[in-house]
């Protein structure tokens, strides 16, 4: 079984990735500063999670764009 996300990281994720997508990367660690400058109101411990999130968005959308070419 995978982890379990609440609605507002999945939201916030998707939408801080599909804003900015060419600023986040597959490095959890990156992201982390990333979001430090523009989430400002959160805790540690969402920001954290938001972080993960997006490495594994930028992750699967790596590997889509990696299937489309090989088709």
């Amino acid at each position: 079984m995978g982890k379990v996300r609440t609605k507002l990281i999945k939201k916030t994720a998707k939408d801080l990735f599909a804003k900015h997508p060419e600023v986040f990367s597959e490095d959890f660690q990156h992201n982390k500063e990333v979001l430090k400058e523009i989430m400002d109101s959160y805790s540690k411990r969402v920001r954290n999670k938001v972080a993960g999130y997006i490495a594994r968005l930028a992750k699967l959308s790596k590997r889509s764009v990696v299937m489309q070419v090989e088709e």
